[in-house]
């Protein structure tokens, strides 16, 4: 694999951007969960929590979006590989003392890179659909805390996040 001289892999030793070459990698199963948040205002977590936001079912398509998205993020990140996804699972809990949307989001493939691009992608994209279904009440919003908090497979092994 070749890296930049700072060990960045998605640049070679001249510092041009390229894919980094995983086929000399093992193919083996990886998973990786992201999480983050949809911070707001009291009554927008209050219309969620009852189920009366005019778009519909916030959360419901939220999932959706973020499955989607963590399909599409191949398409999305220039440089990250398509992969051949066996599992996505986008979980959104209202949470009262944030006031907002907790949401994790978990990926998993068998193959020769990992998956937390698509774990982050489900993520955010699960948080803008969350936002975009409720800005007409709310633009003040916060997106935030997205990270990854587990990502397992391959050479680097497992990471669990504090």
């Amino acid at each position: 694999m070749s890296k930049s001289p700072d060990g960045l892999t998605h640049f070679n030793a001249k510092g041009e951007a390229h894919m980094v070459d995983v086929s000399e990698k093992s193919v083996t199963d990886r998973i990786a969960t992201a999480e983050g948040f949809v911070k707001m205002q009291p009554a927008t977590f209050e219309i969620l929590q009852n189920g009366t936001a005019k778009k519909g079912d916030v959360l419901a398509v939220a999932q959706l979006a973020g499955i989607m998205g963590a399909k599409q993020c191949a398409t999305l990140i220039p440089l990250c590989h398509p992969l051949p996804i066996t599992k996505v699972s986008v979980d959104l809990t209202l949470d009262a003392d944030l006031p907002g949307v907790r949401i994790e989001a978990t990926v998993k493939t068998t193959g020769q890179t990992g998956v937390e691009m698509e774990a982050l992608t489900a993520v955010n994209v699960a948080a803008l659909t969350v936002y975009d279904m409720s800005k007409a009440v709310d633009k003040k919003m916060e997106i935030g805390g997205i990270r990854v908090i587990l990502k397992d497979g391959g050479k680097s092994g497992r990471f669990e996040a504090e």
